[in-house]
């Protein structure tokens, strides 16, 4: 996995600015005549996450190399408007060392063509990067606040701008965990230019939210569960339970209906016309499938769902495996 470096010269070395309000559309620096440029009729001005793309961001920091910083990636989704949705994302090696940093371009390139593959709807839309720890003036770490924005995000920025096809949106995770919460903040750039040279760049902090369908619904609940269960291991137990009562009351509901139709068509019980159009409608919404069909079709599903537990598994070890191998040769 080959890292490229990107030259300062090339992608600029301005500074990078923070302004955590996004109402003015320009900026009167002191000492300088430039102003931050007007922002464009396309300009961001809301982003919604969702939940996979906040547990991929902390999944890449869990597993980052000793010493490192912070680490970043690349955002996937779609644009609508004024209006960004954050579907999906991808991690990506960097290295940064003063006022220089290198990225992964050729490894950016090949993981975006293969989740295109299967995502085809999906286009890069801005870059991920975790929160750094403040430094004291040593330069070591300090004890204190984490800081969302560091003079080489403008760097990383300029090169997502080349890859995106409208102004990259830039998602900080803090990942500190100072509080009971995890922070997320979104920002957009504009350049701060000086007679045509770009002295800095401006980061504007943009309304975020989080959006879930129903499948991330599903597995949120379930991690839910499972972390407040008191012995862990019984989450599953405690699925099946709910599984079986739900099934329980389908069947109970099924055969009040089925003792009504009968009771009607046997002159025991009187008709009722809403009742009688609400089971019509029911049924018709099943869609007939012949027996021997469906279970052909469970079976195909059930042998996809094994499959996929098993190369699950099998990536787990793996990386488990890297992990120990790594630990071992790094001392």
């Amino acid at each position: 996995m080959a890292i490229m470096d990107l030259p300062p010269a090339t992608y600029g070395c301005a500074p990078a600015l923070l302004l955590n309000s996004n109402k003015s559309s320009s900026v009167q620096l002191q000492g300088v005549d430039g102003v931050v440029p007007g922002e464009s009729s396309r300009s961001v001005s809301a982003v919604t996450v969702h939940p996979i793309v906040l547990l991929s961001v902390l999944d890449h920091h869990t597993r980052r190399q000793e010493g490192a910083g912070r680490v970043i990636g690349t955002l996937l989704g779609k644009r609508d408007g004024d209006r960004v949705e954050i579907t999906n994302c991808f991690a990506v090696p960097h290295a940064e060392r003063g006022d220089e940093v290198a990225i992964g371009k050729d490894f950016n390139r090949q993981m975006l063509a293969l989740h295109l593959r299967a995502n085809k709807r999906e286009t890069v839309v801005g870059w991920y990067a975790t929160a750094l720890p403040d430094e004291t003036e040593d330069g070591s770490p300090s004890s204190g606040g984490h800081k969302c924005i560091a003079d080489t995000s403008s760097l990383i920025h300029e090169f997502y701008a080349g890859e995106c096809d409208d102004d990259p949106i830039h998602l900080v995770v803090d990942t500190s965990l100072q509080s009971d919460s995890i922070a997320l903040r979104a920002y957009k750039s504009v350049p701060v230019l000086v007679k045509g040279e770009p002295l800095a760049n401006l980061f504007h902090e943009i309304s975020l939210s989080l959006q879930s369908n129903d499948p991330e619904k599903i597995c949120v609940d379930r991690m839910i569960r499972s972390s407040g269960s008191p012995q862990g291991g019984n989450a599953s137990q405690d699925e099946a339970a709910a599984l079986q009562v739900s099934m329980e009351r389908l069947l109970a509901m099924l055969e009040t209906c089925s003792e009504y139709v009968d009771g009607v068509v046997e002159g025991r019980t009187s008709p009722d016309d809403d009742v009688g159009r609400e089971i019509s409608e029911t049924l018709n919404s099943v869609p007939r499938i012949r027996p021997e069909v469906f279970d052909r079709m469970f079976n195909d599903s059930l042998q996809d769902l094994l499959m996929v537990t098993y190369l699950s598994n099998i990536t787990k070890a793996q990386l488990n495996i890297a992990e120990k191998l790594n630990a071992t040769l790094g001392k």
